[in-house]
């Protein structure tokens, strides 16, 4: 058994390379080598701040913990997203996820590793596509 207490592992801003606005990360959990592949982490988004499109090699699950916010999957429409609520991208489904432009939003975002790597950043969402 090992317990990861809180307080242990800290948390840290996110990346301007992969969000807009701003977003802090929370990491709950890490896959261990040879044994496991998933991983997970709290993050929470202020007002109007989001991910740059991506993609997940084993999918990727967001559970909505709290706040208000926005998730778009490529050539879909922009839907609202509340606390409760449970969102799955299939594997390597081109996608987004963030606040709403006027409540920051946290999720718990859980996905899994594929050959060493559990996520491709791609471009910005850009203020025009997030604002549709």
């Amino acid at each position: 058994m090992e317990i990861t207490r809180n307080g242990q592992i800290p948390s840290m801003k996110g990346p301007e390379d992969w969000f807009s606005g701003s977003v802090r990360l929370d990491p709950l959990y890490q896959n261990k080598e040879d044994i496991t592949k998933g991983s997970g982490a709290l993050v929470t988004f202020e007002a109007g701040a989001r991910t740059a499109w991506h993609t997940h090699p084993a999918g990727q699950t967001l559970i909505v913990v709290s706040g208000l916010g926005w998730v778009q999957r490529e050539g879909g429409p922009i839907e609202e997203i509340k606390p409760g609520d449970v969102v799955w991208f299939e594997p390597n489904e081109k996608h987004w996820h963030g606040a709403s432009a006027n409540k920051a939003m946290s999720h718990i975002a859980i996905q899994e590793a594929v050959n060493g790597s559990a996520v491709t950043w791609m471009e910005k969402v850009t203020d025009e596509q997030y604002s549709k």
